[in-house]
């Protein structure tokens, strides 16, 4: 992929091109790019000052950045002890097969890069699976295939849908409980 010089300089300028502003540079070039170009760390290293290979530790060292070509969207399956032991392995094997990729990986159409974590601290709610961001509780095997249909639909980011709006309670309706005792 060829990068924009101009456009990754101006998100280098934006930071003021400080050393101490290197990961919110890096973070800025891989909204930009979805990944982090290995031409546009040669020229952040080049314009902060520092040797190239410092620039790739800090995006090699931090899971937040990606040094290959991410998909549209980033799934994201938990595996931490709460989700494994509810069925979190046997989710990602049904990512994984519905989706064509192993964990790791882009699908070929670059729509999905299907990734797995350690722990996303809603053990309560495991298995718990992340797309772009929306966290998806109690995952289960009949549910993974509407989750990515989702985001499939119309190639673009999803948007939540609207809450049901509950009913109003009627004016007239009998006490229950302790109130009902009461009279």
């Amino acid at each position: 992929m060829d990068i924009d010089a101009a456009k990754t300089q101006s998100l280098i300028d934006k930071h003021r091109g400080l050393k101490k502003n290197l990961i919110a540079i890096l973070l800025d070039i891989q909204e930009a790019y979805n990944y982090l170009p290995a031409e546009a760390l040669r020229q952040v290293a080049r314009a902060v000052g520092l040797p190239l290979i410092d620039v790739v530790g800090v995006a090699t060292f931090y899971r937040a950045f990606s040094l290959k070509p991410r998909g549209k969207h980033t799934c994201l399956v938990c595996l931490g002890t709460a989700c494994h032991v509810r069925g979190g392995q046997k989710i990602l094997e049904e990512f994984e097969k519905q989706l064509g990729v192993p964990a790791g990986e882009t699908t070929p159409d670059d729509r999905f890069t299907l990734e797995t974590v350690a722990c996303l601290g809603c053990c309560a709610i495991g298995p718990v699976v992340v797309v772009d961001g929306e966290y998806f509780g109690h995952t289960t095997l009949r549910k993974v295939g509407p989750i990515i249909s989702r985001f499939s639909r119309a190639g673009s980011r999803s948007k939540p849908a609207p809450r049901a709006r509950r009913a109003p309670a009627r004016k007239t309706a009998k006490p229950r409980g302790r109130a009902a005792r009461k009279t």
